[in-house]
């Protein structure tokens, strides 16, 4: 039970604040990242014995976090009829001028109108900074799948963001 105990603290103490990231970047509240980061933990816990080993550790319950997420998200639409939406003002705290303000409003608008599955690939690489055998990793799929899937989640946004009126830098849009 030791051993048990103190690998589930140590991979605790090592990947508690990107797990909770990765809950705050995708609740709507920090309340909710917290819960969604408890449960993970949570399950973790239960199975401890299932943990991989160190570096993959991290992975895996990213792994779990996507799927805690995903039950929290269908409780969450049984008590809402509509999803709550990014706030545009947010992405104004950023801009410097009234045109940057007006492109990062479109920006968060286009990437809220992604299919969810586009969004948290494009997340897991902005965001979480997961390569693509990280991520097929994450979502259970071949690395091949992750590539063909971003290659049409980035080409989906490309054409979301210039149909905004969104200058996007072809490079950008490529690289992976």
């Amino acid at each position: 039970m030791d051993d048990r105990r103190s690998r589930f603290e140590a991979i605790y103490r090592q990947t508690y604040e990107q797990i909770l990231g990765y809950a705050l970047r995708r609740c709507d509240s920090p309340e909710d990242a917290a819960d969604v980061v408890a449960e993970t933990f949570a399950v973790a816990w239960r199975r401890a014995d299932a943990l991989p080993p160190d570096g993959e550790a991290r992975l895996w319950l990213y792994g779990v976090a996507r799927n805690v997420l995903a039950n929290h998200r269908r409780g969450v639409a049984r008590h809402r009829l509509r999803s709550v939406e990014l706030d545009t003002d947010v992405a104004d705290l950023y801009s410097s001028s009234p045109e940057g303000s007006v492109e990062l409003g479109a920006i968060a608008r286009a990437f809220r109108e992604l299919p969810e599955a586009d969004r948290e690939l494009i997340s897991l690489v902005a965001w979480e900074g997961l390569d693509h055998g990280e991520i097929a990793k994450v979502l259970g799929c071949s690395r091949n799948a992750v590539r063909i899937r971003l290659y049409r989640a980035r080409k989906r946004l490309s054409k979301a963001l210039t149909m905004a009126g969104v200058a996007v830098p072809h490079l950008v849009m490529e690289s992976a």
